[in-house]
């Protein structure tokens, strides 16, 4: 509103032109139902998109559909998109979520594209798709599912061209990249027990999709061995730097035995390790680590760490090349990359 309390100037002396944004602050609904509303999406209730249809009518707001018909053929740029828990706010520094973007930026800049990158709460999930509805992206990569799957199949409906790294899920209805977490899970299970490790801790939080997949391989592998799941074993935790004191610390209330752990991110090994450290427990002679991501510093920490590679590097690209093939109108199935075992020495001990 004018300092007047009239509704922002339509004329062709405006000093800015009506926008979204401005309709959405008078109606008392986001930039994203406005869009929706104005496209006559069946995600707007008939009551909320006919009020803002007369207010944006009442404001003399027109879509201009020659600025959407050449977004595609001019816009450059391509939204990046990490969503966060509120209550524990995974850091952007963490090693994984660094190489994802960096993989994403060289991926982009090989095609000629540019990066926006954002960060959003997930209790503001509506808000993902503002920087194609406002024209800003010509579609948008997400890192991460956080639990929002209906969400994101609420957006692929309304067909936003969108990309999201994470686990392939029942009744997806978006394109999905992401490693074979399963495959993942249990290559690094039969490794350790391979080693003749049997009491097999498990560090990650199974209540996100991508853990609870490699959970379903870590359980798949003591199926071979005819061992079954210890639910003392399984602790979960955020992929934060705290993590993997939080688990070892857990672990040691529940006064359970352990003699080796598979870790659901490299991040929490190496802080598992540490924490390991401080109370006298050798690695890998007495508990045997085998991490998942494979980051940089995974070849640099001491000792080094075994891992389940996902290469974010193929990531990239696979993100980059689907979301411009929705771009340019052509399907984009999900992808389900390899994932590998390496072998370092927070498993297996040096021969002298």
């Amino acid at each position: 509103m004018t300092k007047a309390g009239r509704p922002p100037s339509t004329s062709a002396g405006s000093q800015r032109r009506l926008q979204m944004a401005d309709i959405a602050r008078l109606a008392g609904v986001s930039t994203a139902t406005v869009s929706r509303a104005l496209s006559h999406s069946p995600l707007v209730n008939e009551e909320t998109r006919q009020r803002i249809l007369d207010l944006a009518s009442s404001l003399r707001y027109a879509v201009n559909v020659g600025a959407q018909n050449l977004r595609m053929k001019q816009n450059r740029t391509v939204s990046v998109l990490i969503p966060y828990e509120r209550a524990t706010r995974q850091h952007l520094s963490d090693p994984f979520l660094l190489a994802m973007l960096g993989s994403l930026a060289d991926a982009l800049t090989e095609q000629g594209y540019e990066m926006l990158f954002s960060r959003i709460s997930t209790d503001e999930f509506e808000t993902a798709s503002a920087p194609f509805d406002s024209g800003r992206a010509i579609g948008i990569i997400m890192i991460g599912q956080w639990g929002r799957h209906a969400q994101l199949n609420e957006m692929a409906a309304r067909q936003v061209p969108m990309v999201v790294w994470g686990a392939q899920l029942p009744n997806q209805r978006y394109c999905c990249i992401g490693s074979d977490n399963v495959h993942g899970g249990m290559l690094a299970t039969l490794h350790l027990l391979a080693l003749g490790r049997r009491r097999i801790a498990f560090v990650g939080d199974i209540a996100l999709p991508e853990p609870q997949q490699r959970y379903q391989g870590y359980c798949a592998a003591l199926a071979q061995y005819q061992l079954a799941p210890d639910p003392q074993l399984q602790v979960s935790v955020p992929f934060l730097p705290e993590g993997g004191a939080q688990a070892v610390a857990e672990l040691a209330r529940r006064g359970v035995a352990y003699d080796a752990m598979f870790a659901c991110s490299d991040l929490l090994a190496m802080t598992v390790i540490d924490a390991l450290r401080v109370r006298a427990v050798s690695v890998p002679g007495m508990v045997a680590i085998v991490g998942y991501d494979d980051i940089a510093q995974a070849t640099l920490f001491h000792p080094r760490l075994s891992t389940v590679r996902q290469s974010t590097e193929a990531a990239g690209q696979a993100m980059v090349a689907a979301l411009l093939a929705q771009v340019q109108g052509t399907p984009a199935p999900s992808v389900q990359l390899a994932t590998e075992l390496v072998i370092r020495a927070s498993s297996v001990e040096a021969t002298p």
